[in-house]
């Protein structure tokens, strides 16, 4: 009688590797231009989950005009059954300012070794990766993402070419491995900002279909971005 198939000491059952994205920012407030970039995204390069990643003390911009907490509750109201779009929290529970790189080492740590990890940058915050801390060893836990507006004039500065140089590939699609390269999808340009939307409520005005019905609400409920604030 023949011993029936069992997989071998060293088998290893094994799934496809995941596309995990992670776009940062204040979100003060989230609006239509956050999540339109975040679906074209998703949809260019096949991500299995973008995660927006409100931050709670950023270093390289001014403090919010509100509270983390409220923050956090406009993105999750946005992204509300909005799948693979999701809010990772992570950055609001530390007591020190929110780098970057802090939040990568954390993600990778709890992913399995081949899952990519897609850094999404705007042109004008990938210009400015030299300023930020331990900037080199970003590409060390994730690929970077450039979100690349047809409008977007600010020059690569010099400490960037090289490693754009070495590292940048042409076909987002293409990206190999679970970090370390570098590519760049245009996006439709999308007039519309954070602080427009502050000023526009800080007067008394309207921002219905700048934000999605959901944020508008919560901002109305709690009053927030008026002159009083």
């Amino acid at each position: 009688m023949t011993a029936p198939n069992r997989p071998g000491p060293h088998a290893v059952h094994s799934r496809a590797a995941r596309r995990i994205g992670v776009l940062g920012g204040t979100f003060d407030p989230v609006h239509i231009g956050h999540l339109r970039g975040a679906v074209e995204v998703v949809e260019a390069l096949g991500l299995d989950d973008l995660r927006l990643v409100p931050s709670a003390r950023p270093p390289h911009r001014d403090q919010p005009q509100v509270s983390a907490e409220q923050r956090l509750a406009m993105v999750r109201a946005a992204v509300e059954g909005l799948a693979p779009l999701s809010v990772d929290d992570r950055e609001l529970a530390r007591d020190k300012p929110s780098y970057t790189l802090d939040t990568l080492v954390s993600m990778r740590a709890e992913l399995d070794p081949q899952d990519q990890l897609l850094l999404l940058l705007g042109w004008d915050a990938f210009c400015g990766l030299p300023s930020w801390y331990r900037w080199e060893e970003l590409l060390q836990h994730c690929h970077i993402v450039v979100l690349q507006r047809p409008d977007a004039d600010t020059e690569l500065p010099d400490a960037l070419r090289n490693l754009v140089a070495a590292r940048s590939i042409s076909d987002p699609q293409a990206l190999k491995g679970a970090c370390g390269q570098i590519t760049f999808v245009w996006q439709a340009p999308l007039a519309v900002s954070a602080t427009q939307i502050r000023q526009l409520l800080a007067s008394g005005k309207s921002v219905r279909f700048l934000v999605p019905d959901a944020v508008l609400a919560y901002i109305e409920a709690h009053g927030l971005y008026r002159a009083s604030n």
